[in-house]
């Protein structure tokens, strides 16, 4: 009977989840901000929660960001990887202090604490690589100039958390400075060696996954993809910078059939993703932080598009492509909550909570929908200035 529950309950997800995006293909508007109010709906707190298919949930929230960095990584190749990084890692830092400043600052000024400080400033640093990469492969953005930049930003941002997250974990725990130190160098090590093995052997991947059967590659890729981003996750690093690094290695036409097999599990899971996160969040709970989230979202457009345009023109892009850049950094998601979670557990404010879902669901939101408005209020913009366009990439 509870299996019967349980598939009754995650068809009714699936087929709620494609009734959505056949409004959002109706309206012309991203399906993201509707998948997140539906787990809001449904979620705890909501008007009917889901029990029963909450492990399916969770499971296809991770498999959908593991998806959406794994296919971008196939638009790459390990040497532009590198030297994208290596041209960025400025854009980088200037990314991470500009948007850690709003947590920290708030934190202090509510006298929450030092170690407070440092979980709020990871929540408003980083950019969902999950939204920002759904939301650059719905509106066609993936051939443009600075999407490389974006890119680089996001998996800069990846990288900072591989460090972040073991730094934060002893903070809250009390752990002594070894023990931190011990966790982060694991972390390092790993990141290195995936690293390496896309830049220096990819090709012995591409052989290992390659197959004339779509069934047996789309397995293999699959397999290896999860694989190596559980292992990833298990040595604290992010299970997205594994995923990225195995699309990294793959290149050329077994790319382009990887891309085409795994694209329609990864709009699946992914949906999946952004309906878990709304599920987890208590609409009860959001109200009383409410003000200062939209504050602290207010100010994290600001940082990100400033973040973006900057970076986007070190690249020589045109102010188009800088404002592209600027709105598909915005949005906030998975790593957020990750924090937010791991402070909420230690004990570290009973506010942290709240205030980072609201925060993220905010952001969340709004990300997708400033990035789907930007090109037609520039074009509404230039028409009544008379202003020429300028060059599209």
């Amino acid at each position: 009977m509870h299996g019967a529950a349980a598939l009754i309950e995650i068809g009714a997800v699936i087929l709620g989840l494609g009734l959505l995006g056949a409004v959002s293909a109706k309206f012309g508007i991203s399906p993201i901000p509707l998948y997140l109010i539906a787990g809001l709906a449904f979620g705890q707190g909501g008007i009917l929660p889901l029990a029963t298919s909450e492990e399916f949930t969770a499971t296809g929230a991770e498999i959908g960001v593991i998806l959406l960095l794994f296919t971008l990584g196939l638009e790459y190749t390990a040497p532009e990887l590198v030297t994208t990084l290596r041209h960025n890692a400025l854009s980088g830092v200037v990314d991470l202090v500009l948007n850690a400043a709003p947590g920290v600052a708030t934190a202090l000024i509510l006298g929450w604490g030092p170690v407070a400080a440092v979980a709020l400033g990871g929540v408003t640093y980083v950019t969902s690589s999950g939204i920002t990469a759904k939301v650059l492969a719905d509106l066609n953005w993936l051939g443009h100039r600075e999407v490389p930049v974006v890119l680089s930003l996001l998996v800069f941002e990846d990288l900072t958390m591989a460090v972040y997250l073991p730094i934060l974990t002893a903070l809250l725990a009390g752990a002594g400075f070894v023990a931190g130190l011990t966790t982060l160098a694991i972390a390092a090590a790993t990141i290195t060696v995936i690293l390496v093995i896309a830049l220096k052997f990819g090709r012995y991947v591409e052989m290992f996954i390659a197959s004339p059967n779509e069934e047996v590659l789309l397995l293999k890729a699959l397999g290896l993809t999860v694989l190596v981003a559980g292992v990833a996750q298990l040595l604290q690093v992010s299970a997205a910078v594994g995923a990225f690094l195995v699309g990294i290695a793959l290149s050329g036409p077994l790319a382009h059939t990887a891309r085409e097999l795994l694209s329609p599990l990864r709009d699946l899971f992914a949906a999946v993703f952004f309906v878990f996160f709304g599920l987890h969040t208590d609409p009860a709970a959001l109200p009383p932080m409410l003000g200062i989230a939209l504050i602290l979202a207010f100010v994290g457009i600001l940082t990100k598009l400033a973040t973006g345009w900057w970076a986007a023109k070190r690249a020589g892009i045109s102010a188009m492509g800088r404002a592209r850049a600027g709105v598909a950094l915005t949005p906030r998601g998975e790593f957020n909550i990750v924090i937010a979670g791991l402070a909420v557990s230690a004990g570290l404010h009973e506010s942290i909570g709240p205030l980072a879902a609201a925060y993220v669901l905010v952001l969340a939101v709004l990300g997708p929908i400033l990035a789907r408005s930007l090109e037609p209020l520039s074009r509404r913009f230039r028409r009544h200035h008379d202003v020429p366009a300028e060059g599209a990439q």
